[in-house]
This record gives structure tokens, sequence and C-alpha cells, in this order.
């Protein structure tokens, strides 16, 4: 018996032809190099994304930190109004012993346009050229050694004022916990009186990050203890790479600004025809400043043709930076803040 084996007709044969073969691969590629296309694209997108929201971030967030430490510039707690009396100079605000730290409280805020003429003792790091300078004192608003605000540490300066009657002729003291006594007492004229933390806090901007990175930065000086404090270095906000401020000045003492100087060091006006600085310093109730800001990191195919305006200089001229023909994104934000409690003390009903 004989089996029989079917075969298709040759026609019927079904394969793939080295032609086709080559046409789907062609396709393939195709296809393949859109959706590359698309994962590349998507991925510069949210790179760039990124970038620019960690720039708006660190704008922000340099805007917040000043305007918080201005709003409370001149706060030593309890310490009624005309109590400080005004040092015969400007201080040098990087001079950190105690007899110069008291003759600075009447001074709440204090600043150097571009960063002309501060002191070689303030131990500022890489400082950025042409860029403001902003000091800043206060004390704590917490009461060493409560919940919530740190112990009383030895060598740190410290405030005490007094609530008792009987004590109105030392109405408070300035001085470093464990070397300067601190013998104020509450309203009971019984319990010590509480103490608070001195501050001075020194803005500026610097060239580098603090870890070795050629990035700007803002950054503050602040007292750490020691006999006599030291000011340590603390980078704040990366990518800042401008500071311009603007100080309003009270000349007729009711709370309100009546002029605007970014210099009030050489600011002269009818009632003071010649420069006084220690005044000037001592009326200025508001703070204006300009920030700007740009990315980290360079966006590619970007060129910033941009100009940005960074509010007056000390002759009123609209101060204005760039453009800076290179691929960093920027902004520049600005902030206006009442120094509360000098300008507070001042106000009439």
């Amino acid at each position: 018996m004989k089996t029989s084996i079917h075969r298709l007709p040759r026609k019927y044969v079904t394969g793939l032809s080295l032609i086709e073969l080559m046409i789907s691969i062609a396709l393939g590629l195709i296809i393949l190099s859109a959706v590359v296309g698309v994962f590349v694209n998507a991925s510069a997108a949210r790179n760039e994304l990124e970038r620019t929201s960690r720039q708006i971030e660190n704008g922000r967030y340099a805007v917040e930190v000043l305007s918080d430490d201005v709003r409370l510039s001149g706060f030593f707690g309890e310490l009624g109004a005309g109590v400080l009396a005004l040092p015969g100079a400007v201080p040098d605000p990087c001079t950190t012993t105690t007899a110069n730290m008291s003759a600075s409280m009447a001074l709440h805020v204090q600043g150097y346009d571009d960063g002309a003429g501060v002191p070689g003792t303030c131990p500022l790091t890489n400082l950025k050229l042409n860029t403001d300078i902003l000091v800043v004192r206060r004390a704590k608003t917490c009461v060493a050694g409560v919940a919530g605000c740190e112990a009383e540490q030895n060598n740190k300066p410290y405030v005490q004022v007094t609530l008792c009657d009987s004590e109105a002729v030392t109405p408070y003291v300035m001085g470093l916990s464990g070397v300067t006594p601190f013998p104020l007492r509450k309203r009971d004229c019984a319990t010590a009186a509480g103490m608070r933390e001195y501050l001075t806090h020194i803005y500026y901007v610097s060239t580098d990050n603090g870890s070795g990175q050629n990035v700007p930065t803002l950054k503050r000086l602040q007292l750490q203890a020691g006999n006599p404090p030291a000011f340590e270095d603390r980078p704040l906000v990366e990518g800042i790479e401008l500071f311009q401020v603007e100080y309003g000045i009270d000349t007729d003492g009711d709370g309100n600004p009546d002029v605007y100087t970014a210099d009030p060091l050489n600011h002269t006006y009818g009632g003071c025809p010649a420069p006084c600085a220690v005044n000037n310093w001592a009326n200025v109730v508001t703070v204006s400043f300009h920030v700007l800001a740009r990315n980290i990191d360079a966006s590619p195919g970007y060129l910033d043709t941009k100009t940005y305006n960074l509010g007056r200089d000390a002759a009123g001229a609209i101060v204005t930076v760039g453009p800076f023909n290179n691929g960093y994104r920027r902004h520049a934000y600005a902030g206006l803040v009442r120094a509360v409690n000098p300008a507070g003390r001042r106000d009439t009903p």
C-alpha cells in the first residue's frame, strides 16, 4: 500500500523574502527612533522642569528667610522704646566684644552697598563683587531653656531685660553666659528674668556653595559660642547670584518711610545736611530687597539674553543687570518688609 504525500502547489508556498525582511527592519527602526525621540524629549523636559522648579523654590526661600529675619530685627524681648543709646559711630558688625555688641543693639539693621567698605574683620568667604551685604541684629523670640528653645549655653551672648520696677536704673544686661552676671528679675522682683540669645546675622552672596563648587550662594555669618564669640559661615540657598537692598528711612518719627536709599551710610536729607549714618540706620523702618536667582545647571540650547531690574542704586538710578549670554535661566524676586519692632514703637494712634 502506498502512502501519498500531499504537496501544496508551488504558488501556495509562503515565506519572507530578504526585501520584506529589510523593509520590516527599517519600519521597526523608524518606530524605535520615534519612541526614543519621545523619551529623550520627555526626559529633557522633565530635567528642565526640575531645574526651573528648584530655581523658583530657591528664590522664594531666600526671600522668605530674609523677610522673616528683617521683620524681627530690633526685637529684644520686653525692652522698651528709647532705652538703647545710639553708638557714637557706625559699629563694626564683626567685632564681637561684649562692649561692641551691646553698643550695636540700637542699630537693628546695617549694610554695605555693593559690599563697599565692609570691614576686613568679617570672615566673608569668596564674596561676590557688586552685591550688597545686610546685617540684622535681634534676640531670639524664645527664652533660653523653655520648651522649644535650646538651653542656656556658656560663652553665648544673651540679653536679659528687667520687669522689676526697682531695677529700672538697669533696664537690661547684654553679655556672655558664664562670664557676665545676669541679675535682673521678673515683675515679682524675686524670680530671675528670662534670657534670650543675642543674634547677629550677616547676609551676603558668595561665589561658591561651601562645598567647593563654583555655584553662587546666599550665605549667612552668625555668632557661635566663644569668648569672644566667633562667626560661623553658613550656606543658605544655592543659585542666588545677586542681592540688592534699599532701606526706607523714617525722617519725621511717625514709623513710616519718608525716603528710600540704597546707602544710608552716605545719605543726606533736609534735616541732616551732612551724612548722618548712625541716625539713618537707627531710623530704617522698612527694607526692600531684590534677589536674582539662577538655575544650578545650564539648560542645553538656551541663551539668556534678558535684562533684570534690581531696584535702585544710591543715586536713584535703576539697577539693571544682563544680558548674561549663557545657558542659565534666571528670575528676579523682590520683597518689601517692615521692621516691626523699631517701626511699631513710633506708631501713633
